[in-house]
């Protein structure tokens, strides 16, 4: 009888290490997928981030190329103008297509003195330098988020927790690759 009871202690003794073992797993690869769901949340917050900048700065250059440019043309435009009124011998015209020509001119030259300080330039600058940060926080997120996905992986694949997995339907997790296309600089036209 007594060697019934330690036979029956034992087995019960055993069943419920392996049932502790076994939640012990669950727990652990329950853990870890959620450290790469978090992970991959984190990364996508970024992207996030860096999809919200671009079209600013694209609109920030944008306005800032159109500015010069219609200075350009219309100083281009009042030079013709102001050519056509000369050849033409109508010195009223002339007068008035110098003088539109003048103006033009000098606010090109504000535009050349004070390049550095023109606020689109500024905005510009700014918004290259948190692009380049969201990319430097992009590359970090994406490498917690590879260990993560490592980490799980790994988990899920040595023993015990390839038991528990398999008996949970849990799979590995893929990690994070550039496409082929991102090896080559993207071309970017206004």
């Amino acid at each position: 009888m007594k060697v019934v009871l330690i036979t029956v202690g034992s087995l019960f003794a055993i069943l419920v290490i392996f049932i502790m073992v076994t939640i012990g797993v669950n727990n652990k690869i329950i853990d870890r997928d959620e450290n790469v769901t978090q992970a991959w949340a984190n990364v996508e917050s970024v992207l996030q981030r860096r999809y919200d900048l671009i079209p600013n700065l694209v609109n920030t250059v944008k306005g800032f190329a159109s500015h010069e440019k219609e200075l350009l043309t219309e100083v281009t435009r009042l030079r013709s103008q102001w050519g056509k009124a000369k050849a033409s011998g109508n010195s009223a015209q002339s007068v008035k297509t110098a003088g539109m020509l003048e103006g033009a001119l000098g606010r090109l030259m504000v535009v050349v003195e004070k390049y550095p300080d023109i606020k689109s330039n500024q905005n510009f600058l700014a918004l290259q330098e948190e692009l380049s940060g969201t990319e430097n926080r992009i590359s970090v997120e994406r490498r917690r988020y590879n260990e993560a996905v490592s980490a799980y992986n790994k988990y899920i694949r040595k023993y015990p927790g390839a038991i528990i997995a398999g008996m949970k339907g849990y799979e590995r997790k893929i990690p994070f690759e550039s496409a082929p296309e991102a090896a080559a600089a993207p071309v970017v036209e206004f």
